[in-house]
């Protein structure tokens, strides 16, 4: 599956670690809700995680062997899926998991070289270059201050989350 077979936008986040992806989406989501739209995420992390709690039945089965489990009551449901600790997971395989009935968007954070597109998160002072100059996909940077240099796409203020989501629905209607 190719990540332009799907249904529904995705809209990545992306930037370098410590730039605040996850600060603003937890910001910018509630603002998207509260516009109606149906949203989904995926985040990508460097780092193992436990989403187990240690001694629970499905924390013992997965410590037993089971390489997927999926967990359901009707609160919520979730899948964990063992890695190998080496492949990074494939975002296509990832967005082909999701339900996509009454889904209007998806927000992906990270998967920052994946062709999808995205909104930068860039902040100055942490001396990364910008993405934007070399991924056609970067529709937008969120800045805590301009960057030195002229930027080909529309600059937003990263501490300024509304004016983010008002971007995000200005181009989920241009859809």
């Amino acid at each position: 599956m190719n990540l332009s077979d799907f249904s529904f936008p995705v809209l990545g986040f992306a930037a370098f670690s410590g730039s605040g992806k996850t600060t603003l989406l937890e910001k910018l989501i509630p603002q998207l809700r509260r516009s109606g739209v149906q949203l989904a995420l995926i985040k990508h992390s460097h780092h193992d995680f436990e989403m187990d709690k240690p001694g629970k039945d499905s924390d013992r089965l997965r410590k037993a062997g089971a390489n997927q489990i999926l967990l359901a009551s009707k609160f919520r449901s979730a899948w964990i899926r063992e890695g190998d600790g080496e492949t990074e997971p494939d975002l296509a395989e990832l967005l082909a998991r999701l339900d996509a009935h009454d889904l209007d968007l998806v927000l992906v954070e990270g998967f920052r070289d994946e062709p999808i597109t995205k909104i930068e998160i860039h902040r100055p002072s942490l001396g990364k270059p910008l993405l934007c100059l070399e991924d056609e996909k970067v529709i937008a940077v969120a800045a805590d201050r301009p960057p030195e240099q002229k930027i080909p796409v529309p600059l937003l203020t990263l501490n300024r989350p509304g004016d983010v989501a008002d971007f995000v629905l200005s181009w989920l209607r241009s859809l």
